[in-house]
């Protein structure tokens, strides 16, 4: 018996791409540069840590 395909990690992209100077992060996804250019290449387990980078980042923002 085989195990069921796991889902891949779905990219936080949402057309909005324009990094921020200050930050460095892009104003969509709050991802770096080097996290959106290895995105495409990279594993689960990468994806994974950049979302729990992004929900921390997420955190830090002051929305107000």
């Amino acid at each position: 018996m085989t195990p069921e395909p796991q889902p891949s990690v779905s990219s936080p992209c949402i057309n909005l791409c324009q990094i921020d100077p200050d930050s460095g992060l892009c104003k969509g996804c709050l991802r770096t540069i080097d996290e959106i250019v290895a995105w495409g290449s990279a594993g689960d387990d990468f994806k994974r840590a950049v979302w729990t980078e992004i929900r921390r980042r997420e955190a830090e923002i002051d929305w107000g």
